[in-house]
């Protein structure tokens, strides 16, 4: 989890992507080393600072565990790399959605201003699925600040380790009927999508589409995942 590894990406084309379809893949982010120390950070008791039962609050069936501060080195630079990557694009979209916010060049500059509005957890989250499992259509905003894209790493491989977990994007366009997408993803494959709302041109200018996501049934095995929201919580 480089900087460079970043960097080997083409972002024209996943600014592009995001820009037509509100996600994007990352192939290969994460190689299969890596997918599998930080699933197995998942049975660690210490660097979390909470863990969750998603049927005890009605967001489906599995879990994740929230990672505490300090963020184990590989997440933090993989977070701020994104961040980086990710920024012109979010404060493209923001002046095209009529928002006066601008997100600085420094991720810790943000994060500032996210933990003296009273967001100050951190949100990057392991997740972890068995057979029956799912995850509700969601959106991950967590308080006044949001940074409008966000990425989820399988760090599973499909076929192998598990079945079904399709990971799905819903959108919504004014006056239309919802909209749905499976995106296909690979172990170690990311995809960058957005959190809510992102613009799209129509003839009278820019207008707001609407976007969820959530994880189909799995049907057998084991499913991990990596979750980088650049954004705190309160």
């Amino acid at each position: 989890m480089s900087s460079g590894l970043l960097g080997g990406h083409d972002w024209s084309g996943v600014e592009a992507s995001l820009e037509s379809d509100g996600w994007a893949r990352l192939p290969g982010l994460l190689d299969v080393g890596a997918c599998r120390a930080t699933a197995a950070r998942y049975g660690c008791e210490e660097g979390f600072r909470s863990r969750v039962v998603m049927h005890r609050h009605g967001f489906g069936r599995g879990e994740y565990r929230y990672f505490s501060y300090p963020l184990p080195d590989p997440i933090e630079t993989l977070r701020t790399g994104l961040y980086a990557s990710l920024r012109p694009l979010a404060n493209s979209w923001n002046q095209r959605l009529g928002s006066e916010v601008r997100f600085p060049q420094a991720h810790a500059e943000f994060l500032s201003q996210c933990h003296a509005a009273g967001q100050s957890r951190p949100t990057p989250l392991l997740l972890k699925y068995g057979p029956g499992d799912y995850n509700r259509l969601h959106q991950d905003l967590y308080g006044e600040h949001v940074f409008p894209i966000q990425v989820t790493i399988l760090l599973s491989e499909p076929g192998r380790d598990f079945t079904g977990g399709e990971f799905v994007l819903t959108e919504q366009r004014p006056r239309m009927q919802s909209r749905a997408t499976v995106v296909p993803l690979r172990q170690g494959d990311a995809v960058a999508f957005a959190v809510n709302e992102r613009p799209v041109p129509g003839a009278r200018g820019d207008y707001r589409v609407k976007m969820r996501h959530g994880v189909s049934a799995v049907m057998s095995g084991a499913r991990h995942t990596l979750g980088i929201i650049l954004h705190d919580a309160a």
